[in-house]
């Protein structure tokens, strides 16, 4: 079956691919896109908070929910960390809706651990499934996407993907985590500049919301308010509209940035940038590269504050 999306809305004829879909922050994005008149691929494995298993329930139930509010959306239950099952969602999108217009890297899980007690298996895992899981997705779409360039036809496709502000900033007994976070924030700014002449927009957020992933750890932070009608500054849905927005049309001419996204606040996030600097104009003693670095120091900020999970 082919389409041009449902309703009305900054998506509409849109065909929207959102990874980790199933619960948390994915769901709210796959009904948001939804809402705004895409056509949604809902993937999830349907796995715990820490990888482990496997159901099909959680990405048919948010197909459900679209189906229900009138919206068209179709399950996908590949493991997006295969080259196989990364590949599916393009086939599936095309098959099924007849095009992919944005991808939307979201899956993920954690394993917390402070780094002298780290298991190497623990540290693959999350950066298996949070770095390879971007990456995959990003290759099979971006491959789609260059075919459509070069055969003439016009394309306006976007990648909205899911780093951290332990990526950005670090946190404390997250090292696997914050690495890959990271790692994925360089994977953005590679993208798009490579994909740009494709016709693809290529962005991150950085979020914070209540999530399986988060709930726990920061339970207090991140627990939803308990007077009716009071805002939930914690709720997955208040990233969504930003994600809506970069995955649209409408954010033409937006690419290699990374946004925080949280309760009703959105930053620009601005990266390395030169700092202070010292020239000799010839080779430095160490003890010369020394007093060199402590006066830069001195001239520099103080680094901004260590994040837990996002």
């Amino acid at each position: 079956m082919t389409g041009t999306g449902t309703g009305t809305g900054i998506c509409a004829g849109r065909v929207v691919v959102v990874t980790g879909a199933g619960r948390g922050l994915g769901r709210a994005h796959a009904l948001a896109f939804a809402a705004e008149g895409a056509q949604v691929v809902v993937n999830d494995l349907g796995a715990g908070p820490d990888g482990a298993g496997a159901s099909a329930g959680p990405a048919q139930c948010v197909v459900e929910e679209i189906a229900a509010a009138g919206g068209e959306a179709v399950a996908h239950g590949g493991d997006i960390v295969t080259a196989g099952g990364a590949a599916s969602l393009v086939t599936t999108a095309v098959e099924t809706f007849g095009r992919l217009d944005t991808l939307v890297n979201n899956a993920g899980f954690v394993r917390d651990r402070m780094l002298v007690n780290l298991d190497e298996d623990d540290w693959d895992a999350v950066v298996r499934v949070h770095l390879k899981g971007h990456f995959l997705p990003l290759k099979y779409a971006a491959a789609y996407w260059r075919a459509q360039a070069k055969a003439g036809r016009e394309v306006a496709a976007r990648v909205v993907n899911t780093s951290s502000g332990a990526g950005l900033l670090g946190s404390v007994g997250q090292g696997n985590y914050s690495a890959a976070k990271a790692g994925i924030v360089g994977l953005t700014l590679v993208a798009a500049q490579e994909l740009g002449p494709y016709g693809v927009q290529v962005n991150a957020i950085a979020p914070a919301a209540r999530t399986r992933m988060t709930e726990q750890t920061f339970a207090e932070t991140m627990a939803a308010p308990g007077a009716d009608g009071e805002f939930d500054a914690m709720a997955p849905e208040n990233v969504s509209p930003l994600v809506v927005w970069l995955g649209s049309a409408a954010s033409a001419g937006v690419t290699g940035r990374v946004f925080e996204a949280e309760a009703g606040r959105i930053t620009v996030m601005e990266g390395w940038r030169p700092g202070a600097t010292a020239d000799k104009g010839a080779r430095w003693t160490p003890a010369e590269a020394g007093g060199a670095a402590a006066r830069l120091l001195a001239e520099s900020a103080t680094p901004g504050r260590v994040y837990g999970a996002r």
